[in-house]
């Protein structure tokens, strides 16, 4: 949790856009509701908001840069991607005996050999077809002629 001074939004000064201003300072005065700790606003820094410590070293993986800095950290969790990056992240973890806690990779690969399959198949096909089954000739891309397709008229 991050905790920021207060009216932090309404002033440029002390940091809208200026994140070094945005160091915490406990409000000291008479009647401030946010030293008071009234209900709506924010949080004062007290016991309690300490981060766990097996929190402290973990790697949330995004991307094959982040799994080559993995051998340092105690937990290593994959984080929300798509599915083709995916697989080639935990086929490089695989090659260097990493586990993620938060999947099994055996069982992902099980469960979406087909799927993964079919991506790579599919990468340099670029057929189009109409909902009959019957392919489209000519071209598809754009619907303005070449040059050299008037010329032929």
């Amino acid at each position: 949790m991050k905790f920021l001074r207060r009216n932090i939004s309404l002033h440029l000064r002390i940091g809208k856009r200026r994140k070094g201003k945005q160091a915490w300072r406990k409000p000291k005065g008479r009647d401030n509701k946010m030293r008071e700790s009234r209900k709506g606003r924010p949080p004062l820094v007290s016991i309690g908001y300490r981060s766990k410590k097996e929190r402290k070293n973990t790697l949330i993986v995004y991307n094959l840069k982040d799994l080559g800095n993995a051998k340092k950290y105690n937990r290593i969790i994959l984080g929300k991607i798509g599915k083709k990056k995916r697989a080639e992240i935990l086929k490089k973890a695989l090659e260097a005996k990493i586990n993620f806690d938060n999947l099994n990779i055996k069982r992902f690969f099980k469960k979406n050999q087909s799927k993964i399959n079919e991506t790579r198949s599919g990468v340099g096909e670029s057929k189009k077809t109409l909902p009959g089954g019957a392919e489209l000739k000519g071209k598809t891309e754009g619907t303005r002629p070449s040059d050299a397709e008037l010329k032929e008229k």
